[in-house]
């Protein structure tokens, strides 16, 4: 059965280019958020991720389509948006350091799935090219605005606290993933 799912380049850019800022401003926070987590749940974690990404790797023969990119692609958006609502109504403990730290593996999980259905649907070298470019301006973008955000937190708030500096980070983020999601819905359409 052939989808009628397209994928709109120049939205998914978009979701792509806030997707990466979300990676560059939050990759300094996960050492504060993890922290009271004991190094064996890493481990446990790691072992975890690699069977979870065989599991999935057995199954691309069945998820190798636009349907699932799609339905995969918001499955990690929502994991991550539960994730950090969850930890900004929780704030910091061992329970939502462990949440956080579950829906990160699993969200990473599909990492290979997503990068390899990405290169399948963008098809020509162009398009992989620029979303590769906005992914890096992204990123980049993101860890400026990250040090930008803690710098104005010591500076004109006097908030040194590391923790406290994180949490309200999660605030800006949290918005972030909303945009996330709104581009990623803009860049899948269905035609007739």
């Amino acid at each position: 059965m052939k989808s009628n799912l397209k994928l709109n380049i120049r939205e998914f850019l978009k979701y792509k280019f806030y997707n990466s800022l979300f990676v560059g401003i939050s990759v300094g926070s996960i050492f504060a958020l993890y922290a009271p987590l004991e190094p064996r749940v890493y481990s446990l974690g790691g072992i975890a991720l690699a069977f979870g990404m065989l599991l999935i790797a057995k199954f691309y023969y069945k998820i190798m389509n636009i349907e699932y990119f799609f339905k995969i692609s918001l499955f990690v958006e929502l994991i991550l948006l539960a994730v950090i609502g969850y930890f900004l109504l929780a704030s910091y403990s061992y329970t939502s350091a462990f949440v956080f730290y579950c829906g990160y593996q699993l969200a990473f999980t599909f990492g290979s799935y997503l990068v390899r259905a990405e290169t399948l649907f963008l098809r020509k070298t162009q398009p992989i090219t620029f979303v590769d470019v906005v992914k890096q301006k992204g990123y980049l973008a993101g860890m400026f605005i990250a040090w930008g955000f803690y710098e104005s937190l010591e500076l004109f708030f006097g908030i040194t606290d590391k923790q406290i500096q994180v949490y309200e980070i999660h605030y800006f983020l949290f918005c972030m993933e909303l945009f996330i999601i709104f581009y990623l819905l803009k860049s899948f359409k269905r035609t007739k």
